[in-house]
């Protein structure tokens, strides 16, 4: 299923810059980043409950905040872009 993660990390601490940068990387492990604090990511059940679990430990649920949109398998039909994209498309195979 494709899911869209939102985040925002407070970062006006050192330990808040650390936690965005640990954010973001786990994201990058699962998917594309789309825009500056969002990522598409394509998972299966269980990849979605590692994801969830390893932000839950990073966040700091009194200043953070992060957001997950189930788009769910048919979720091309669901996506309209404009302007600027990146060079793969989630989903979309890479050429070498």
């Amino acid at each position: 299923m494709l899911v869209l993660i939102t985040y925002d990390v407070n970062t006006e601490s050192p330990a808040g810059q650390k936690r965005l940068r640990k954010v973001a990387k786990l994201c990058e492990r699962y998917g594309n980043r789309v825009q500056n604090s969002v990522f598409e990511v394509l998972l299966d059940a269980a990849q979605l409950e590692t994801l969830k679990a390893g932000l839950a430990a990073t966040i700091d649920t009194e200043h953070d905040s992060v957001r997950l949109y189930r788009l769910g398998n048919h979720y091309k039909n669901r996506i309209d872009t404009m302007g600027k994209t990146g060079p793969v498309q989630t989903g979309e195979p890479l050429l070498l």
